[in-house]
């Protein structure tokens, strides 16, 4: 897709004006209701929708297909990040009505580094076709340790603060409370963070881990920078809301890892067979279309698996919970 540079300023523009609005409405710290988070989930997932069908009205059906398969694998991603955002939120003990700050900064934090990865990978690409091997194979690893991890079922409280966060709060300080929504304060003479702001960088940091596989994985779906950069971004500027939306819902997706691994798995080898067509191989190629088709059903099926996971660990609960019941009242009448 041939993008000048007047689109690009345009869509920048657009997407600052729409970061601007979401920042207004939510510039004063509050809890945020399940209603205002389903609002504006929805609100950024038309906007998504929009722009998708604008491709494809001015006749980028091509273009098109790839963004909404785009968007919905890092959307995919970005649902499995918050299970990390949901566990930085309790390791710093975030108060409920900053929490919507916390995310709306993190995740800008996050886009600029994404916009960052995406021209380095864009550049790389136009001049090593090679690397497709690699983000292949770097793939297909990573939907096996996804895999591995989901059947360890290891403590949620592994997160540790990455090295480049360490080094930060060596280097400035950290106050010992939260101060409302200051970033800096004074103390003892000395400029210091406060949590809030440690907790930012946090967030956005983390996203470095996180774009190690989402960017391979888009670019595996399109080589176009400006269809890399618009899905991660409605993927992204969605998240806030989204956090609110399902943070609950979270632990009951027990399969997500899995899909996602099917997920990751399945472009590490349509970038391989990409790799292999540019070098001359005679393989079959798999189409936009099919991936779409692909990952949406994975998508649903893992859902669906999950709610009926859940409910069958809630029956055995109950059952369980029906039976102590019942020894105690057996115990009871004996006595």
């Amino acid at each position: 897709m041939d993008v000048s540079w007047t689109v690009w300023v345009l869509t920048i523009l657009g997407l600052i004006a729409l970061i601007a609005v979401d920042f207004f409405i939510g510039r004063k710290p509050h809890d945020v209701s399940t209603k205002e988070a389903g609002i504006w989930t929805i609100v950024w997932i038309a906007l998504a929708g929009l722009f998708g069908l604008g491709l494809l009205l001015f006749g980028e059906s091509q273009a098109s297909g790839e963004f909404f398969a785009g968007f919905i694998t890092e959307k995919s991603l970005s649902v499995d990040n918050l299970f990390v955002f949901i566990l930085i939120m309790a390791k710093f003990s975030v108060p409920s009505h900053l929490q919507q700050r916390v995310l709306l900064v993190g995740v800008l934090i996050a886009l600029v580094l994404r916009a960052i990865f995406i021209a380095a990978g864009a550049a790389v690409i136009a001049n090593f076709s090679w690397i497709f091997y690699i983000f292949g194979a770097f793939l297909i690893f990573t939907a096996w340790k996804l895999i591995q991890e989901a059947r360890a079922d290891e403590d949620e409280d592994d997160w540790e603060e990455n090295r480049l966060l360490k080094s930060i709060e060596h280097r400035f300080g950290v106050a010992d409370r939260y101060h409302g929504t200051k970033l800096f304060i004074q103390n003892n003479g000395k400029r210091v963070m406060t949590p809030l702001m440690v907790v930012m960088l946090a967030i956005g940091t983390t996203d470095i881990l996180f774009a190690l596989d989402s960017i391979p994985a888009i670019f595996g779906l399109t080589q176009d920078p400006y269809i890399v950069f618009t899905a991660n971004a409605f993927a992204l500027m969605g998240l806030r809301q989204l956090y609110f939306l399902i943070g609950g819902l979270l632990k009951k997706l027990v399969h997500l890892s899995y899909g996602l691994s099917v997920i990751l798995g399945f472009i590490g080898v349509k970038l391989v067979l990409h790799a292999l067509h540019e070098s001359g191989v005679h393989v079959p190629e798999i189409t936009i279309a099919f991936s779409l088709s692909f990952i949406c059903a994975v998508l649903v099926v893992t859902t669906i698996t999950s709610l009926i996971a859940n409910k069958k660990t809630a029956e055995a609960e109950a059952a369980a919970k029906g039976e102590q019941n019942d020894d105690s009242e057996n115990v009871g009448a004996e006595k």
